[in-house]
C-alpha cells in the first residue's frame, strides 16, 4: 500500500508539469472543457425551462382537466365526420349530471370579432364564450363587477366581460361596468373586469384584448356545428383517474361507442401533461448529453496523445526513478494521476464556463430562462465524467511508462 504522501506529491508533480507546459496542457484539455461547458449549459437551460413550465402548470392548477373532440389515429375522415365527433350541448349537460368527481365545469368557444368603443376599434379580438364556472377552471377571477349568472346564460343576454388590456386599448374608464361596447356591430353591456394572466411561455399575450360573453350567446353567433372544448376542475388530483373514467363512460354512452371501438374524444388532466413534459425533458437531456459527450471522447483522445508524448519525453526520468527503487505501480499511478489531474482541471474550467453561460441565460429578455442553473447532480456528474476520461485514456500511457526497462530508459537520449 502506497503512502498517502505519495499521492499528494504525485498530484503536485502533475500540476508542475501542467504549469510548465501551459499552452500544450490547455489545448490538450480543450476537448474536456468544451464538453463539460456544453453539457452544463444545456442542462442549465433545460432546468430553467422545466422550472418555468412546471411553475405555470402549478399556477394553472394540478386539478384541471380538458375534454375535446379527437378523431381516432389513422381513421378515415368519412368514418368519423366532424359532425359526429364534435362535442355537443347534450353531452356537456350529461357530464354535469353524471360526473360527481368534477367540482366545476365550463365550455369554451372562441370567436374572432371586432370590438368598438366610441372612436376606438380593435379588430381580430378573441371573444370567448364561457359559463361562470370558467373563472374557477382557469384560475382567473373577477376584479370588478360580476360574472355571468344563470339568467345571462339562459336568455343568451348581450353582456360581456373585458380584461384590463381591452379596457386600456379601448380607452375606457378603469371601472368599465355599466358601459357598452360593440362586438361586430352588436351592442353588449360590460358587467365586469377579468383578471389578466402574466405573460406565459405557452403563447398567451397579455397585451392583446380579451372579451368574454355567455356561452349561449356565443353559440347563437356561430353555425350549428361550432367547435368548443370543456374545461373542468376536479375535486382533487387524487380523484383524477375517477373523474376521467366518469367522463369517458358518459361520453361513450352518449355517443353509442361499442366496447371495441376507439374514443372519438380526448380527456386530459394537467398531471398527464406534467408527466409527459418531465419525460420529454429527460429525453432531451439524455440526447443532448450524448451528442455533447463526443467532445469528452475527443478530449480523452487528446489527453492520451499528450501523455504518450510525455512518457517519451520523460523516458530517462522514468529510468532514473526505477533505478533508485520506484516500483512499476508507483510509476503507473504517477502518470495516471497526472492524466486525471489534467482532466479534473479541464472539467473545473468547463464547469466555470458553463455557469457563466447559465448566468447569461438568466439575463436574456423574454427567454423564460430566469431560473437557469446547473444542479448539484450535474456538477458531480461533470467531475465524475472528467475523472473517468482521465482514468480511461490515461491508463494506456501510464501502463507503457510502468513497463519501461530501466536500463533502456537510462540510455534514451
Amino acid at each position: 500500500m502506497l503512502n498517502p504522501l505519495f499521492y499528494i506529491r504525485s498530484i503536485m508533480l502533475a500540476l508542475s508539469q501542467i504549469w510548465a507546459n501551459k499552452t500544450r496542457s490547455f489545448l490538450t484539455a480543450l476537448g474536456i472543457i468544451v464538453g463539460v461547458a456544453s453539457v452544463s449549459a444545456v442542462i442549465a437551460a433545460l432546468v430553467g425551462l422545466k422550472t418555468k413550465v412546471l411553475e405555470e402548470f402549478e399556477a394553472v392548477g394540478a386539478s384541471r382537466m380538458f375534454i375535446f373532440p379527437d378523431r381516432p389515429s389513422d381513421a378515415p375522415e368519412n368514418l368519423y365526420p366532424w359532425e359526429d365527433i364534435r362535442l355537443k350541448q347534450t353531452e356537456l349537460d350529461a357530464i354535469v349530471t353524471n360526473c360527481p368527481s368534477i367540482r366545476a365545469i365550463s365550455p369554451s368557444t372562441d370567436l374572432g370579432m371586432s370590438v368598438q368603443n366610441g372612436d376606438q376599434t380593435i379588430t381580430g379580438v378573441t371573444v370567448k364564450g364561457i359559463w361562470s364556472d370558467w373563472h374557477q377552471t382557469s384560475g382567473r377571477s373577477i376584479l370588478i363587477g360580476r360574472s355571468f349568472n344563470s339568467i345571462d346564460e339562459l336568455n343568451a343576454r348581450q353582456v360581456c366581460l373585458l380584461n384590463d388590456a381591452a379596457v386600456e386599448e379601448l380607452q375606457m374608464q378603469q371601472d368599465p361596468t355599466g358601459s357598452h361596447v360593440l362586438l361586430d356591430g352588436r351592442r353588449f353591456l360590460v358587467i365586469g373586469l377579468v383578471e389578466t394572466l402574466e405573460e406565459s411561455i405557452f403563447g398567451m399575450n397579455t397585451s392583446s384584448a380579451e372579451v368574454f360573453i355567455p356561452f349561449s350567446m356565443a353559440a347563437k353567433l356561430q353555425s350549428p356545428n361550432f367547435f368548443f372544448i370543456i374545461n373542468a376542475l376536479i375535486e382533487s388530483p387524487d380523484v383524477a383517474e375517477e373523474a376521467e373514467s366518469e367522463v369517458r363512460f358518459t361520453l361513450r354512452k352518449m355517443r353509442g361507442i361499442g366496447p371495441d371501438e376507439p374514443d372519438t374524444f380526448e380527456v386530459a388532466a394537467i398531471d398527464q401533461f406534467i408527466d409527459q413534459f418531465k419525460a420529454l425533458a429527460a429525453g432531451i437531456t439524455a440526447i443532448a448529453g450524448g451528442i455533447v459527450g463526443i467532445s469528452l471522447l475527443v478530449g480523452g483522445i487528446g489527453i492520451m496523445n499528450i501523455m504518450l508524448v510525455s512518457v517519451s519525453e520523460r523516458t530517462r526520468e522514468i529510468g532514473l526513478r526505477k533505478a533508485v527503487g520506484a516500483t512499476p505501480t508507483a510509476i503507473l499511478l504517477q502518470f495516471l494521476l497526472e492524466a486525471v489531474t489534467l482532466s479534473f482541471l479541464g472539467g473545473f474550467i468547463g464547469l466555470a464556463i458553463g455557469r457563466l453561460f447559465a448566468f447569461g441565460m438568466t439575463r436574456i429578455p423574454d427567454a423564460n430562462l430566469e431560473q437557469a442553473d446547473i444542479p448539484m447532480w450535474a456538477v458531480i456528474l461533470a467531475f465524475v465524467f472528467s475523472g473517468g476520461v482521465g482514468v480511461i485514456f490515461g491508463m494506456f500511457p501510464a501502463i507503457k511508462a510502468s513497463r519501461l526497462d530501466p536500463i533502456e530508459a537510462l540510455r534514451h537520449e
